[in-house]
């Protein structure tokens, strides 16, 4: 009898040979001279059956290992990706640095082959500069001429323009004009025109004061520049004060001045007045809507709005509104409408006056407003507006002048009297 088959040992299929130390598949895909190798003598002997003719082999050995190129490339890949990794982390760590870096040190590094930062980025920030403790602040320039004439005892100043203002508002930028006036003049002052948007205004307006020879050597010269605001206060710029006793009469002298800050600037006793324009070319309409007055004297009883049209500076047309009574700021919303050829809107000047009564109750001017072609600073403005935006209403602020003054530049001529009929 035969021995049992151990229970580790596998059993070979039909038709295959056992071998030691093989597994029986693979056993069976060896070539027969290798089986009949190692089955010995006693089964396939030289004179026993063989499968095949017997041969000489040699030893047996292991199977050749996998081929060493595929593993080449793998660690290859593997050191490729790790040093994409490294440069990608170390690229976004010097950028992340870069935008940390204060704005202040980006501007310095002058020594780089390839900078190319300009002078402004080097110098510091006016505002930065102007915050430190004990800096200078720089209020602007103004170029300005001033000349004497003699004969008729007026001294002339020519501004030209401003230069480097300082900026008030959130914007960065201002509506500039300069008012001029006299230590001497109360009431007598000069406006230029309003210039959107800007901080390097260009004037090139001229106005004449009367002042007598022998009161130069007291009088200042006062120029104050300011930001426009249509509904609110005037925002102070920047301000000169210019004594005359220093200037030679004899040259027209034309020089930069630096200006300084902005002095108070007092509220004015005569005044405010707040008004609305509107003109249709087509049908030659001019709308004139008065809204409202404030800063008026508290003495001053029932007041009302005289409006005045005058063409060639002669008297035209005229309405008024009605009176309000027990108050210093008030409220009228009255309109009224005139027919103004477009071929004559450049010819008529529009007058608007306050009135109200005194302590002597009579009916006295508090004062004017004068509109049109002939007018200048803030008033120009208006009206130049209103001829831009045709057909649309245009309300502004503006401040009552002496109406003496408002008579002297309008120099009206008599009204003429012409003949009656039978005289």
């Amino acid at each position: 009898m035969g021995r049992p088959p151990d229970a580790h040992s596998t059993l070979a299929p039909a038709g295959t040979t056992t071998v030691p130390g093989l597994i029986p598949d693979l056993v069976a895909g060896l070539p027969c001279e290798l089986r009949d190798a190692q089955q010995g003598s006693g089964d396939g002997g030289p004179g026993g059956g063989s499968c095949c003719p017997r041969m000489h082999l040699g030893p047996l050995s292991a199977p050749p290992p996998g081929p060493s190129w595929a593993l080449t490339a793998v660690a290859v890949a593997a050191g490729v990706l790790a040093v994409s990794c490294l440069l990608c982390v170390a690229c976004c760590c010097c950028y992340q640095g870069c935008r940390k870096k204060p704005r202040g040190q980006e501007a310095v590094g002058l020594g780089g082959p390839q900078g190319t930062t300009s002078i402004h980025l080097v110098q510091p920030d006016v505002e930065s500069s102007e915050s430190a403790p004990g800096g200078p602040r720089h209020w602007g320039r103004l170029l300005l001429s001033l000349g004497y004439d003699f004969g008729s005892q007026e001294i002339q100043v020519g501004l030209k323009q401003a230069a480097d203002l300082r900026a008030g508002g959130p914007g960065g930028t201002a509506d500039p004009y300069a008012r001029v006036s006299l230590s001497t003049g109360v009431g007598h002052t000069h406006e230029t025109r309003v210039h959107r948007g800007t901080l390097c205004p260009t004037f090139h307006e001229t106005c004449c004061f009367h002042v007598p020879q022998r009161e130069l050597a007291r009088t200042a010269l006062r120029v104050q520049v300011l930001s426009f605001r249509r509904f609110s206060a005037h925002e102070p710029l920047a301000e000169l004060s210019l004594p005359l006793g220093t200037v030679d009469p004899q040259h027209v002298l034309e020089q930069w001045y630096q200006l300084g800050p902005p002095g108070t600037t007092e509220p004015e006793p005569s005044g405010e007045l707040c008004l609305s324009l509107r003109y249709v070319p087509g049908s030659g309409r001019l709308t004139v809507v008065v809204l409202e007055a404030r800063g008026l004297s508290p003495g001053l009883a029932d007041p009302y709005v005289k409006v005045q049209l005058m063409l060639n500076q002669r008297k035209w047309k005229k309405r008024k509104t009605s009176a309000r009574k027990g108050t210093a700021a008030p409220y009228f919303n009255e309109a009224f409408t005139f027919l103004v050829p477009f071929s004559q809107v450049q010819s008529v000047d529009l007058v608007l006056a306050v009135w109200a009564r005194g302590p002597h109750f009579r009916a006295e001017p508090v004062g004017k407003v004068l509109l049109g072609a002939r007018a200048s600073g803030q008033a120009l403005q208006h009206w130049a507006d209103m001829l831009a935006h045709a057909r649309r209403p245009v309300a502004q602020w503006h401040r009552l002048r002496p109406a003496g003054e408002v008579d002297g530049a309008l120099a009206l001529k008599p009204r003429l009297h012409l003949p009656l009929p039978g005289s």
